[in-house]
Formats: structure tokens, sequence, C-alpha cells
């Protein structure tokens, strides 16, 4: 029987697990887990993400440990420590699944290796996604640009089964004594409940009934319509599998066709996950670039303080601080709200979209490298399928219409909640009167707006025409 290490990154679960039902298979198994410590001081992570990752890692360590096994978590270079580990357990093999992003590309080619070079045999597994970026191209082999037709191809391939009955193994033992280290984390954030039995508690949760409001109810900030699902699904404490036949389930069993476009454009949320990640896959460069290449010269603006203001959630826009004010106090924010705040940054002060990028990966609980890049892309108007240059949020209208009894903006500015729903998005309207009158004094209590929209909106239409080259008449 051959004994196996699987290295856990991005799969912190139990059922459909394809690495694990591999190792499974072969023989005897010793789960592993490996802290990076590149990945641990990377300006892209925050306290807020490794404090979720080490939740769920220990969930899957006591979902080990009711099958008589355990996590074994070791800390440093990957390919030392699993090495060593090998050496230690008399283990001839290493498996682990692929992860996409160009990070763990490189760290996973040179893990391997290393491995192979201590006569360890190594395996890797496609989990990531339902399907991998090279499968879902054009005729020619080429990726594709547009998700449209992104989308068509990849609903056109046969669709994996969730592997659930061999992925849950009742004993999985490890055949000696070995050492297991601690997390060294302090969490002291409140977070969401970890693991997959959590996860799967949620999707099941959704899929009954919030799933049929998602198409309707998916922008509303006020109310609990989206499936929080993505913390899950960033270390696979979910699998994509599991998601993408919840929804399908979904789909052929919704009552009507309200109901059935409801449960499809959840899917269709996940597809996107699948093209951005198939975009970072095939464009690496656009961690830190464009991948319209008419904006790499782009000229934003070095504006310190109104990125702190934005950062902070003192803009003067409720709705663009209530989100930020989420995010630094959560670790999440609405889907909706992360468009708005994005528009925000980007088209009303003229800031560099990395900017805002990294600060989300400092920030989210959920954060992707390759979602957030193309959600800030697509925002920016400098990526793949992305929003033209000249369509500008107005935070204003989109609070209005977003939130419209000001519920989102009141539980997240308590400084507002006095405020009458009709101002409650533009409370820089109040008068003096009103101002004393509701307790908010403008520019004391709430900030007055760092910019007003329907200038900052000229400035960056005149702006971009004249930055990007842009041949598209403005409509």
């Amino acid at each position: 029987m051959t004994r196996s290490i699987i290295w856990f990154r991005r799969d912190l679960r139990l059922a459909d697990n394809a690495a694990l039902a591999a190792a499974i298979r072969q023989g005897e198994v010793i789960p592993a887990f490996v802290l990076d410590p590149a990945l641990l001081t990377s300006r892209r992570v925050g306290p807020k993400r490794v404090a979720w990752l080490a939740a769920n890692r220990r969930e899957l360590d006591r979902s080990l440990r009711a099958r008589g096994s355990q996590l074994v978590v070791r800390r440093g270079d990957p390919a030392a420590e699993l090495v060593k580990l090998a050496g230690e357990a008399r283990a001839t093999n290493v498996v682990f699944n692929l992860d996409l992003t160009p990070y763990a590309r490189r760290r996973d080619q040179r893990v391997a290796l290393e491995l192979e070079a201590n006569g360890v045999t190594v395996e890797s597994f496609d989990d990531m996604t339902v399907h991998h970026p090279e499968e879902v191209v054009t005729l020619t082999g080429r990726p594709y640009h547009v998700f449209t037709a992104f989308k068509k191809a990849w609903l056109a391939l046969p669709k994996p089964a969730a592997d659930e009955a061999e992925a849950r193994p009742q004993h999985m033992p490890l055949p000696i004594e070995v050492a297991s280290l601690p997390s060294d984390f302090e969490e002291g954030i409140e977070l969401p409940a970890a693991g997959e039995a959590a996860a799967l508690d949620r999707l099941n949760d959704f899929m009954e009934e919030t799933i049929y409001g998602y198409g309707a109810g998916r922008n509303l900030l006020d109310q609990k319509a989206t499936s929080f699902l993505s913390p899950y699904l960033r270390f696979g404490a979910l699998s994509i599998r599991q998601a993408y036949w919840g929804a399908k389930a979904a789909i052929d069993l919704a009552a009507d066709i309200e109901a059935q476009q409801g449960a499809e454009a959840w899917l269709n949320e996940l597809i996107w996950r699948e093209f951005y990640m198939a975009l970072l896959y095939h464009f690496p460069q656009t961690l830190a670039q464009p991948l319209r290449e008419q904006f790499a010269g782009f000229e934003w603006l070095d504006d310190q303080e109104s990125f702190r203001a934005w950062c902070e959630g003192r803009t003067g826009y409720p709705v663009v601080d209530a989100a930020l004010r989420m995010l630094n106090a959560t670790g999440w924010m609405h889907n909706r709200a992360r468009m708005i705040v994005a528009s925000f940054l980007t088209k009303d002060l003229l800031i560099d979209w990395r900017a805002g990028e990294q600060y989300f990966m400092q920030q989210l609980i959920d954060g992707d490298s390759a979602s957030n890049v193309g959600g800030w892309q697509w925002a920016a108007g400098v990526g793949a399928d992305a929003q033209p240059f000249f369509r500008v949020f107005n935070p204003t209208l989109q609070g209005q219409r977003f939130d419209p009894e000001g519920v989102f903006v009141k539980q997240w500015l308590p400084e507002l909640a006095s405020v009458p729903i009709e101002l409650v998005h533009e409370p820089w309207k109040l008068s003096s009167a009103d101002q004393q009158k509701y307790g908010v004094i403008i520019g004391r209590d709430y900030p007055a707006p760092i910019i007003e929209h329907g200038l900052a909106r000229d400035r960056a239409l005149r702006h971009y025409r004249n930055q990007s080259n842009v041949k598209l008449a403005v409509k």
C-alpha cells in the first residue's frame, strides 16, 4: 500500500475532494497543512482572512480527529517542510489539488521538483473549478475575453459529478507519531461559523428558498438575499461542484419561470468566478497590469488623502461609506456594494484600481485574486468584458435604488440613524436647523462629500478620453 501525504491548501474539506479521494484509494493517508510565510507576510493578505483560514483549518482537524486522524500543521517553506515530513512519515507520495493563481503555480512546480528529487512521487488534481481554464477555450485553443462566449462554451461541456460517497472516509490512520504544530494566530475577529458542516448548512439553506429570489434580490443592500458562500468557496470548505449541482437542482425544481431565473442568476455568478479564474490563469500579468493594453500607461491621480477617506468610509457618500465600514468590520462586502465603491474610487476619484484591489485583498475573508482583479478591472473599465469607461455609477442614486429605506446605511452609519429616509443618501442637503434636529452636523458628525459627483463624472470622462486612446463615443 502507498503511504501518501495529502497537502491541504484551498480544499479544507473531506467531501468531494479529488486529491483526498485518490490518496484514500491508494492506501494510508497523512493529512498535512503548511503555513507558508511568503503568503502570511504578503501585502495581499490581511489578518481577517488569516483568521478565517485558521478557523476552517481547525474545523478540518476536528473532522479528521473524529475519524481517528489529525491534521499535521507545519510552518515554513512548503518544499522543505513536505520533504522533511515525507522522510519522518516514510511517505512515498504527495498529493494535492491545484491552485491556479500565479504564485501558487510557481510554488507548486518548485515543490514538485524538490519532492521528486528526494524520491517522492507527486500527483495533482483539478479541484478548484468545474472546468480547468485550459478546457474552456476557443476552437483554436485561445482563451475567451468575453464572458458570454466563455459561458456558452462552459455550459456546453459535460459536468463532473460531486464525489460524495468516496470522499468521506471513516478512518484515516496516522501510521506513525508526527509532531503537529498548533496555529499561533490570535483571531480576536468575529467570524461566521467555519468549516465544511457550516458551509453545507448555508448551501442547503440558500437552496431551499433564497436562491429563487436571487435574480431580483441579489442587488438589494438592505436584504439578506445573497448566498454568502464565497468565503466557504475561498478555502474550499465547500467544493465548486457541490455549489454547481446545488444550483442545477434548484433550477430543475423551480416552481415557475421567475424562480428558475433566480437560480440561473446564481449559477451565472459561479460561471463568472470561473471566467475570472481563467483570465488570471491565461494572463497572470493582470495582477499588476490592465488586460486592455490601451490603459497600460493610464495616469491615475495620486490622492492619498482621498484614498484614506475611501478606505475608512469617510467620503461623505453614505452608501460608499457604509460599504467600506462593513468591509472593515466584518471582512465581507455585498457584491453590489463592491461595484459601487470600486466605481467611486476609480471614476469619481480617479485613483488607481490597483490601490483598491490591494485594499480589498487585505480586508476580505473571501479575497481571491482572480475574482478581485477581474472585478476591479471591470469597474475601472480596463479589463475583459468591462463596463465602458463612460459608465460612472452615481453613488446617491445607487443608494436610493438598492437601499431605498436606508436600512443598510443606518446600520453601518449610526450617526445618520435619525435622518429621514428621503435624505439619508444625501445628508448634505439637510438644512442647518434639521442638522441640529436630527443630531448630525455635516462636517463634524458626518463628513461633507469629498467631491461633487457631477463634476467628478465630467472630469472622469475627459480624463479617460485623453488618457486611454479610447475611440468610443459617449452614449
